[in-house]
């Protein structure tokens, strides 16, 4: 999302603000969009709010957002079209505003590409419930130091896909999963690659969640990538930096663009959490990849008795060491089967 749509937002909210007109004003965000979607304000409860207009023979259901704390999602009449409806997205906690900003500007960038109305609701609906599971799950305050470590490990291997000549920009974005949650990080037709980020000081022991992260049973090959991470506050390149590079890596690709900074969102990384990313930098001083396989370190699903389940284990590197494979075996696994 570009800093200018956020500037945009924001700049609204803030003039209907300094207005102090009772009740809930709403501003056209753009002329140049073809759907009418407002940035709103509430005055009475200083509301931040983002409006998307509809026509009642497209059906919204919103029952499943009446739990949320952080946002309230209603629909009312659209006074300013006949047989319309607003679906209304408000901020309740005005010190989200930031982060608020930021959805709306990613949800606005996922529906102006859409061709039909119906197709553009459904997308806010979409994206809402996207929200629902980023403000139950995820802290919204910031990223933790282990968390802010596994996601630069993950993006410098996304990176290290991008800019590999056989494969495509959108193609690398397309096979990273981990920010959804999935089993692994990486997802292709027949196989997988599970990152995983230490710190050097204590890059002998890797950490695995669950009895299914290490199990190939249904791969043809899965991959383990470990970087060994020297972590200091000056010397490295930051999570912002990496995150900005590959921004601009793909800023020509605009769909693909929107997709990355999507999945930065259901991550929970936020533009407005920079500087509190800017004193931890990073300096890999070791990457390796093991092809998991026959009696390599770990815990396989049909393995376990019956009744135990969500384990956390760890393994030693030095014991993966027979299952080292070169960077040449490890892209010819991602290339020629996808």
């Amino acid at each position: 999302m570009s800093m200018e749509r956020v500037s945009r937002i924001s700049g609204l909210w803030a003039e209907m603000e300094a207005q102090n007109i009772m009740g809930i004003v709403k501003r056209l965000y753009s002329p140049d969009i073809k759907y009418h979607i407002y940035a709103t304000y509430s005055s009475d409860d200083r509301y931040y709010g983002l409006g998307v207009s509809y026509p009642n023979n497209i059906k919204v259901d919103i029952s499943s957002f009446e739990s949320l704390k952080e946002i309230k999602v209603r629909v009312y009449v659209d006074s300013s079209f006949e047989d319309h409806s607003l679906l209304l997205i408000q901020l309740v906690k005005p010190q989200y505003c930031g982060i608020f900003a930021s959805l709306c500007e990613s949800l606005i960038a996922s529906v102006v590409a859409k061709p039909t109305e119906a197709e553009a609701i459904r997308t806010v609906i979409n994206q809402l419930e996207k929200w629902r599971t980023l403000f139950k799950n995820t802290k919204i305050d910031g990223l933790t130091p282990s968390q802010q470590l596994g996601l630069y490990g993950e993006l410098s291997f996304l990176r290290k896909l991008m800019q590999h000549e056989q494969v495509t920009k959108a193609q690398a974005v397309d096979l990273w999963v981990g920010y959804d949650a999935a089993i692994r990080d990486f997802q292709g037709e027949n196989w997988a690659i599970e990152v995983k980020t230490s710190a050097a000081n204590n890059a002998e022991s890797i950490t695995i969640n669950g009895e299914r992260q290490l199990d190939d049973t249904l791969l043809d090959n899965l991959v383990l990538y470990h970087y060994a991470m020297e972590v200091s506050k000056h010397t490295g390149e930051t999570l912002p930096q990496l995150i900005k590079n590959i921004r601009g890596m793909l800023e020509w690709d605009e769909v693909q663009l929107n997709q990355f900074n999507d999945n930065l969102t259901a991550i929970g990384y936020f533009d407005v959490h920079e500087e509190q990313y800017l004193n931890r930098a990073y300096l890999v001083r070791n990457a390796a990849a093991y092809k998991v396989s026959d009696n390599f370190p770990r815990i396989k699903e049909n393995e376990l008795r019956s009744g135990v389940s969500d384990l956390t284990y760890e393994i030693s590197v030095s014991q993966c060491q027979d299952y080292l494979i070169t960077n040449d075996q490890l892209f010819n696994i991602i290339t020629s089967n996808d």
